[in-house]
């Protein structure tokens, strides 16, 4: 089957607001085995939206719409759908009365006065209550704005509101549940990821599996620094498709070794690393130069961090090198800040001053000023330590100071998830 997802709003055109449903969205076909062939962004014109939603109906079997579903005037979705489709909108009463008790919870924690919620609900609030005649309605727990359900002529019309705090609870009970029923047959999906290899050089290695795919599908994803290949099995039940995808995974870590890092969708390198370390029962510390921070505030996203990570360094100049982690004036007046002995002196220092089981640091020069002939923008030292062994990496990274700074990031993580891999202890 194949959907298309249709965003409303003028301030989606503009930039104003990034669109992360569609992200979301997209997300949830895939894992559905949906085939989503479009994805349009139209303003608050009743004109264009109608244009888009019959082009949409023309080619696509299932529409999901986010936006415009609000009580304002431009929130015009609902009613130009309903145009489209040739249908009423009628008034429902389950939505009237759940507006009524959003609004007397809203009031009763909001304010002291003894007016009747229902005086303070403006008219326009009550065209959320209307449904096109014959849909299903999507009860919202976390706003006034309902979703809706059309099925018709062989097509399937979803309208969401727009807001993610609505709109994913939304899905996730609702919407997902609806489509999956829809489904003949059953998808598994599983995402390699790897790490510490270049993205054409990681294609090349699966390129004849990528060229004589059917069933499983493989499909590759860029990332910065990482590189992601999303493989989908469609079955008759959840054995079968799981055995269809069993020999495509193994053959990609028969070709990528410990270079994948995980096989599951929602981990993260970060989540990895976390948990080798609590595995081991080790603690961390981070030395950050040029990084700044990013790369310990990668750490603290997974939950239960604070149980092995000890502390964070952002040591931008050399006299705080010295200061906090002992790096040694000699060592910068003869090797400079970006070199592999400041790199290991840091981490060194880091573990030491804290009394850390393995530690990172990374030294580098950013950009996009700064660099020379001998050591231009974009090279990083990466030092790894762990129970007194400690391994320096050179990396040669190119692109936006940014661009540098993400990457040194991810290749200190996945230095620290190797040597982890490879510790005796």
């Amino acid at each position: 089957m194949t959907v298309e997802l249709i965003s409303v709003g003028t301030e989606l055109l503009l930039g104003n607001i990034v669109n992360t449903n569609a992200n979301y969205l997209s997300k949830k076909c895939a894992i559905l085995g949906l085939s989503l062939f479009y994805q349009i962004t139209v303003g608050d014109n009743k004109d264009r939206l109608e244009s888009v939603l019959s082009q949409a109906l023309s080619r696509s079997d299932i529409l999901i719409i986010t936006g415009g579903l609000g009580p304002t005037q431009d929130d015009i979705t609902k009613e130009t759908v309903a145009k489209v489709l040739k249908r009423e909108l009628i008034l429902d009463e389950e939505s009237k009365q759940r507006i009524k008790n959003y609004f007397y919870q809203f009031h009763s924690k909001k304010s002291t006065d003894d007016k009747d919620p229902v005086e303070i609900i403006s008219e326009n609030n009550w065209k959320q209550a209307l449904k096109i005649d014959g849909s299903i309605v999507i009860d919202n727990h976390n706003g006034t704005a309902p979703g809706y359900i059309v099925e018709d002529s062989g097509k399937v019309v979803i309208l969401l509101p727009g807001p993610p705090n609505e709109l994913i609870p939304m899905v996730e009970d609702a919407i997902f549940p609806y489509l999956k029923k829809l489904q003949d047959k059953v998808f598994v999906t599983k995402m390699v990821k790897v790490c510490g290899i270049g993205e054409s050089r990681a294609e090349t290695k699966v390129l004849d599996l990528i060229e004589g795919q059917g069933n499983p599908t493989i499909a590759p994803y860029a990332k910065s620094g990482e590189v992601h290949f999303r493989i989908t099995a469609s079955a008759e039940n959840q054995e079968e498709a799981e055995r269809l995808i069993e020999p495509v995974i193994e053959e990609f870590y028969h070709r990528f070794g410990d270079n994948i890092y995980t096989i599951s969708e929602e981990e993260t390198l970060e989540e990895v690393v976390v948990k080798l370390l609590k595995k081991k029962q080790y603690s961390l510390v981070t030395a950050e130069s040029c990084t700044a921070g990013l790369l310990s505030a990668r750490l603290v996203n997974v939950p239960g961090i604070s149980g092995i990570f000890n502390e964070g360094f952002t040591t931008y100049s050399n006299q705080a090198k010295v200061k906090h982690l002992g790096v040694k004036e000699e060592t910068l007046e003869k090797y400079g800040a970006v070199s592999p002995q400041t790199a290991k002196e840091m981490a060194e220092g880091a573990a030491l001053r804290t009394n850390s089981d393995t530690a990172l640091a990374i030294t580098g020069i950013a950009g996009p000023g700064g660099g020379t002939e001998e050591k231009p923008v974009g090279l990083v030292y990466i030092s790894c330590y762990v129970r007194g062994e400690t391994l320096v990496k050179e990396c040669y990274f190119k692109g936006s100071r940014q661009k540098v700074r993400e990457q040194s990031v991810i290749n200190a993580l996945d230095l620290l998830r190797r040597s982890l891999l490879n510790s005796d202890y």
